[in-house]
Parts: structure tokens; sequence; C-alpha cells
């Protein structure tokens, strides 16, 4: 992902950890064993694969992976991953973490998902502590919104089966559809998977009809981390894809002021007007950062401003934002019962 990719509470970095070569050796001669009844934990999905699914081969970024049965250990790697994965019956043996929260802990659309497993916390974001994910004996690794380099692919294969991000999109750009298909495929569960995925998008339909007005609309998100710094986000954020999926249209500018294969454009003060739209989220981790915001004088000069049509949004506490942030189909409900109501009363 290039420089100004920011999907989460703060612009990520992405130092890539080097693997030593030794130690990922013993720990593949160790995985490559790790299939056999005796040692696995099986957390398949209730549901059960589909009949003739395996084998089943899965495009994405670094080539084909041939997935040949129902795999019994999947870890994943992807930031929001593990929602399709929970909601296709199956739990992670491992996951990364993201927004300092364990994946199995607040989010409350996926906590009865998990029950009381807990997987493995194998990395923060893109950074991925190969011996962590190779002692898991994984059989297939799942890495859709991510950011996963050539390198760690190649580590990762010499030990697992890798469906890496899709191919066509840029990292973190690929929408929830696409995620989800990846997986469902890779799970054996295409048709279970095209159910779910019609369902969300019954559920983003009935606002759009309950509300044709918000297609009127020009909607932007966006966020600020410090004084004077300010981010939009693109059409391929996930959380402008979730407002754009609910009927309100983006705005281009925000894509040409971003840089290529970003996800968000950063702005100065003397750029916010670029934000006066019709609806303005913003996406805020603090009371803080929106008195912060509200302070600004050229904000103040932007007529959603002075007309009361922005809407300043929490990650958490209530966890609002980052139930659309996430954009997955076991999110988005929540996300558009917490947030329909709040764009209603916006007049």
């Amino acid at each position: 992902m290039s420089t100004g990719t920011r999907p989460a509470l703060t612009r990520l970095v992405r130092n890539v950890p080097r693997v030593a070569v030794a130690a990922v050796a013993a720990l593949t001669l160790a995985a490559c064993g790790g299939g056999d009844g005796n040692s696995e934990t099986k957390s398949s999905g209730e549901s059960g694969t589909e009949s003739g699914a395996f084998p089943v081969k899965v495009e994405h970024k670094y080539g084909t992976t041939t997935i040949d049965s129902e795999p019994k250990k999947v870890v994943t790697l992807g930031l929001s991953d593990q929602d399709a994965v929970l909601a296709l019956g199956v739990k992670p043996v491992g996951a990364v973490d993201w927004f300092k929260e364990k994946p199995y802990g607040k989010w409350p659309w996926a906590k009865d998902k998990w029950g009381s497993t807990k997987p493995t916390i194998v990395g923060e974001r893109d950074e991925y502590n190969m011996e962590k994910i190779a002692a898991l004996k994984p059989d297939l690794v799942i890495a859709q919104y991510s950011g996963m380099k050539k390198e760690q692919y190649d580590t990762l294969s010499k030990f697992t089966k890798i469906v890496a991000q899709p191919k066509g999109s840029p990292d973190y750009g690929a929408s929830w559809q696409v995620m989800t298909r990846q997986i469902g495929k890779a799970l054996g569960k295409e048709a279970e998977t095209k159910k779910l995925i019609s369902g969300i998008d019954a559920r983003f339909k009935a606002v759009r009809d309950k509300h044709p007005e918000f297609a009127k609309k020009t909607l932007s998100v966006a966020d600020s981390f410090e004084a004077g710094k300010y981010s939009a986000f693109t059409k391929t954020d996930p959380k402008s894809i979730f407002f754009s999926e609910l009927g309100f249209k983006l705005k281009p500018e925000i894509d040409k002021l971003a840089k290529p294969g970003a996800n968000v454009a950063d702005l100065s003060a003397e750029k916010l007007n670029v934000l006066d739209v019709d609806r303005l989220v913003w996406v805020t981790s603090s009371t803080e950062a929106n008195d912060r915001i509200k302070a600004e004088p050229l904000y103040k000069k932007l007529k959603v401003h002075q007309d009361k049509r922005d809407l300043f949004v929490p990650y958490q506490d209530p966890d609002v934002g980052a139930a659309f942030s996430f954009n997955t189909v076991l999110s988005i409900p929540y996300a558009i019962d917490e947030i329909e109501p709040m764009l209603a009363d916006i007049k």
C-alpha cells in the first residue's frame, strides 16, 4: 500500500519484519505436518462445506492458490477478514490486531460469533509474526483487507496455503462483496456466501428506498488526528463505500487530491473547502478532536458547518465509526441501524 493510505485510527507504518530464514525453515517442518486429526482444533463452520466444493482455485494478487480440501485451521491476516469468516461459521485460530482492540473483544457485531473462543494474535496490522502463524499449523491463511507484501507471501507459502488480497484492486481498495466472495470460495461456501451478500445488499436497498433524498446529496467522510491536518477518504475506502451504498453521492475532487493508490487525501486547513458538501461525516477518536475541528477558523466558514449538516461520529463508545470502517457482512447491519437515524435527522 502506498504512502498516504490510512485504514485505521493512525497512519500505518509498514516496516515489514524480516524473519530469519533458519527460524522459518524450522517452523516449516513442524507446520507442514499440522493437518492430521490428532493435533488440529476443529474450527469449520456449523453448516459445513458444500458438496463438491473442493478442490477450488482462488485467484489473487500474487497468483492462484489451489485448496484441495476443507480448511480446518484458518488464520486471517486482513484487518477485518475475521468477520466474513465468522459469518460463514468458521472461527479463525489466529488473527491480527487493528484498533488496539483484540479482534474477539468489544465489537458488538462479532461477539456472539466468537463466543468463548479466543484466537491467537499473530500480528498488528500488516506486521505479521511468522513464528506464531507457523506454530498454529494453519492449512489456510486469508489476507483480503490487507497490505501483504510479496516477501511476506513467499515466507508464508513455505508452510501453508494463502489467499492474498484480490487481484485488480489496490491494497485496502476491494469492495466488501469481492473480499467476501474470495473468502467464501476459499472456505468452500460459495452458495452460502451468495445468500449472505444478497441479504446485506437488501439492507442497503431498504435504506435507499426509505430515504430517496439521500441520492440527491453529496457526502464526504473525513478525520483529523492533529491540529491543522485533515483527511478525506476516497471512493475506495470502506467508509466511503458504505455511504455510497446508502445512496449518497461521493465527491470526485477528493479522489483527485489523493496520491495514486491511496485511500485518503490529506488536506491542509486551506483546502477544507473541498469538504463543503451536503453531508459531512467526521469519524473521530475523541471529543478533543471534535472541538479542535469546530474551532478551526476556516472550517467555521464552511456552509456545511454553519447549516449544521456535519456529523461527528466516534470510532468507539459507541462503536459506530468502527462498524462502517470495518464495513463487513457482520458490521454493516449494526452500522446501518446506528447511522441511519443520525443522517435522517439532518435537514
